[in-house]
């Protein structure tokens, strides 16, 4: 048993090519052998037979003998490689018919699960193998088939989650346009307002999709070359601190050193500050929002600290994905439209940075990403 288990793990690492090699040479002699075992075998038994016929009729002598001999060995060989040939065949083509079947029972159940999975059965995979080429093929297929599983169930979340957006805005502009029709309530400047504003949502919203659409298709044009990031965060921190009311947060820029260029996109670059630097206004209504950045290990790091209402530590691995909100800190009447994070991140890896976020509820959360120094 000891032996059979090292012979199978040995057989096990043989490749497809070598395996099919053996196949063939387990054939040849499995036929070779049949063919002389036989011959080897009823040969001299059937030339004995022809003696004893020749002397039971009286052909003794030499000439005669050596002539009847001859043929009934010739007889004797004949009719031995006949059934030596018939046997062998058939051993070796049972043997064959085993290995081939053994040998494409794996590409036999590729093609069926390739069928259930054009038929919407994404769940099948490839079992494993014994030979190794075809277990790393089905490997393969079955990331393949993986892939496919999550963009289907990406696709189904996104309408859902498009279904669920939509609908609040409509279901809003249609009350309100239903109760002006029908004499319910009068025009005003207030309620067109709520009407424009809940169309700006739609806009948003729209505009929103496109870009995470096009990030994470690889349409969306990034331009790198080496830019000065000091004079784009300082003209953010302005910008912004201009449209803060005077009873909201105030925005500060902490750099305490010279930051050397970095390899980005000027444009992609700012609308990820402004992204984050949006968020983090969202949601502090109160306090400071701080900006800090410095280089460390050829990166440059930039960080926006505020210190807002935060974010719950189970809901931290969901913050990059498309359409999440918290209950308390992702409300969809404060302006997001919950995709401006999954585009921010989709926008860091495409310059060959990457994102990372922390928070403490009721003490702030801190986003930080990097970039490569040009």
């Amino acid at each position: 048993m000891l032996n059979q288990s090292k012979l199978s793990k040995k057989m096990s690492r043989l490749s497809l090519g070598t395996r099919l090699f053996l196949s063939h040479l387990l054939v040849m002699f499995v036929g070779l052998g049949s063919f002389i075992s036989i011959a080897k075998v009823s040969s001299p038994r059937m030339f004995v037979v022809r003696l004893e016929k020749l002397e039971q009729q009286g052909f003794f002598t030499v000439r005669s003998a050596r002539t009847y001999l001859v043929r009934g060995f010739e007889t004797a060989w004949n009719n031995s490689a006949f059934w030596s040939v018939i046997f062998g065949v058939s051993a070796a083509g049972g043997v064959s018919y085993i290995v081939s079947r053994r040998t494409m029972k794996p590409l036999n159940q590729m093609k069926e699960i390739t069928q259930k999975l054009g038929q919407g059965y994404l769940e099948e995979r490839m079992p494993d193998s014994d030979i190794p080429e075809w277990n790393q093929l089905g490997k393969s297929f079955n990331i393949m088939a993986s892939s496919l599983q999550d963009v289907e169930t990406r696709r189904r979340e996104l309408i859902s989650d498009m279904t669920h957006e939509l609908r609040t805005p409509l279901t809003i502009m249609r009350g309100y346009l239903e109760e002006l029709a029908n004499g319910s309530i009068e025009g005003s400047p207030e309620l067109y307002l709520n009407l424009v504003k809940e169309t700006r949502r739609l806009e948003r919203l729209i505009h929103d999709l496109q870009e995470l659409s096009k990030a994470e298709a690889g349409y969306l044009s990034i331009s790198l070359y080496p830019i000065n990031i000091l004079p784009l965060l300082t003209s953010l921190v302005e910008r912004f601190a201009d449209q803060i009311m005077d009873y909201g947060p105030t925005i500060k820029l902490e750099c305490i050193q010279e930051l050397p260029p970095v390899l980005a996109d000027s444009d992609r670059t700012e609308q990820i500050l402004v992204n984050l630097i949006g968020n983090a206004i969202r949601y502090t209504e109160k306090g400071t929002i701080t900006i800090k950045a410095w280089s460390e290990n050829k990166q440059v790091w930039v960080e926006i600290i505020d210190t807002g209402i935060g974010i719950k530590p189970e809901d931290l691995p969901y913050v990059f994905e498309r359409f999440w909100r918290a209950d308390k800190s992702r409300s969809r009447y404060s302006g997001g439209t919950g995709i401006g994070l999954a585009i921010t991140r989709r926008l860091v890896e495409l310059q060959g940075g990457k994102i990372e976020v922390e928070s403490e509820v009721d003490q702030g959360t801190t986003f930080r990403f990097n970039l490569a120094i040009g």
